[in-house]
């Protein structure tokens, strides 16, 4: 059996049932969202709030941990997490407290505080690059790396990988269509950017196409996750990785890994574990807590080629002065500092993400025998403390294998279907993702549901 033998107006009348229960067991979310089209331009404050299958978004009363009650009065176990960004958990008291206390004596100030030492060599440690910097986001930190690659390269183009996502990147916004052409994603406007000449996509796990497109040396960098998670979960088939580290080295192209979902993989994120070697790396969402941050680090010999071109300390400047093009005013923040110091030292620390492996681990085996119990041709990829289901017989290697599986009526009707009996998972994807307070029982609701999900499709 296969998704294209499912029934699709079966499929269809399934949506339609879960979208009308939805709406009848949230009737004071609907107004919410009703009434916010008056003022916000999609309804909610943040246009990507309308993306929920249910037809509209839930209105949050309250979160705590791994848990969300809605203005309904209903309980969901969060597997969403904010896509990543609560994956400390909501309102977590490290977190909580130590932003509170920072509060008290000044947000922001455009002055270090003392624990910006102690974070900058706790990053040093735990990702191993020694230099770093903030920004507001991880998609601001992409833009700085990029904007340095292409500072100390002279190059104009970004290589990544089709279905990449890298937040609001300009350069990101691409993907290749059936025929092997760059275009644009998602039907993105592409605001008069010529991304011809500032971008360069290849299928990811493709070794050959990747260094066709590094041959021609005027690619400042390539931009990747060490594994894909924003299109399906790909995993870097062996030995690609280090080929991508090769290839770069080779054209004089510098890599940097963003890590924003990744570091969901353990305390260093994947460039930690597997001790991978970047020029350049980024992480955001996740290491703030709930505060916006993004975090950007440059290697040794990165750095050393930038202070050429903007020097660390000019003698003739008694006061130094080099915007650089990216930062702002808000970047390293007091308040952000004392976010990520409370997270990296009480909140995401190395039994937390063992905590939370073992039960993504222990989920994707049991979702796997679900799933394989009920006949459906779909497969469950996980990496650390992250896991995703997918329409397709086998682990995809690239954006078109994830593609030709992919069914957004399906998709739809699971997530809704899952809201309906108190799971929230990442609309975006059907992604899972777990925190240091999810617990065997918040797993266990998940496969519940699953098993009721899998009978009813059979």
């Amino acid at each position: 059996m296969s998704t294209a033998t499912l029934d699709p107006q079966a499929v269809q009348r399934l949506l339609a049932r879960e979208q009308t229960r939805f709406a009848a067991d949230h009737p004071r979310s609907r107004a919410a969202f009703e009434a916010g089209q008056q003022h916000y331009l999609y309804g909610a404050p943040s246009h990507w709030m309308r993306r929920w299958a249910g037809g509209f978004p839930l209105a949050v009363a309250s979160a705590a941990g791994a848990r969300v009650q809605c203005a309904d009065g209903l309980d969901y176990v969060d597997f969403c997490l904010g896509d990543t960004g609560g994956m400390c958990g909501h309102g977590n008291p490290a977190v909580t407290q130590a932003v509170a206390a920072q509060l008290g004596r000044g947000a922001t100030l455009m002055l270090p505080t003392l624990q910006a030492q102690w974070v900058g060599e706790e990053l040093a440690r735990r990702f191993g690059l020694p230099y770093w910097g903030f920004t507001t986001s991880a998609s601001d930190a992409n833009r700085a790396l990029i904007r340095i690659a292409r500072m100390v390269t002279g190059r104009p183009k970004v290589l990544v990988f089709d279905g990449c996502y890298h937040g609001s990147v300009e350069e990101a916004h691409v993907a290749l269509d059936l025929q092997g052409r760059v275009v644009l994603r998602n039907g993105i406007h592409p605001n008069a950017v010529d991304h011809a000449r500032v971008s360069a996509v290849v299928p990811f796990n493709d070794e050959a196409a990747l260094r066709q497109a590094l041959a021609n040396r005027d690619v400042a960098c390539v931009l990747a996750e060490p594994f894909m998670t924003n299109f399906g979960m790909i995993e870097p088939q062996p030995g690609f990785i280090a080929a991508l580290r090769e290839a770069t080295r080779e054209t004089g192209t510098l890599l940097v890994l963003d890590e924003t979902h990744t570091f969901s993989s353990g305390p260093g994120g994947v460039t930690g574990r597997d001790a991978l070697q970047p020029d350049g790396l980024v992480v955001g969402k996740a290491v703030g807590g709930g505060v916006p941050v993004g975090l950007y680090g440059v290697s040794e010999a990165l750095a050393q080629k930038l202070w050429q071109v903007v020097p660390k300390v000019n003698p003739v400047e008694v006061r130094q002065s080099a915007h650089l093009g990216f930062g702002g005013t808000l970047a390293g923040s007091a308040l952000q500092v004392a976010a990520v110091h409370a997270v990296l030292s009480e909140v995401l620390t190395p039994p937390a993400f063992a905590h939370m492996a073992d039960l993504a681990q222990g989920l994707a085996e049991a979702s796997r025998a679900l799933i394989a119990e009920h006949g459906l041709p779909w497969c469950v990829s996980q990496l650390g403390g992250r896991l995703e289901t997918m329409f397709t017989p086998a682990p995809p290697r690239d954006a078109a294998a994830f593609r030709r599986g992919r069914d957004d009526a399906l998709e739809a009707l699971l997530h809704v279907y899952f809201m309906n009996r108190g799971v929230l998972i990442t609309p975006f994807h059907c992604m899972l993702l777990m925190c240091p307070a999810t617990t065997a029982a918040d797993t266990a609701r998940y496969l519940d549901v699953l098993r009721e999900f899998c009978g009813e499709l059979r």
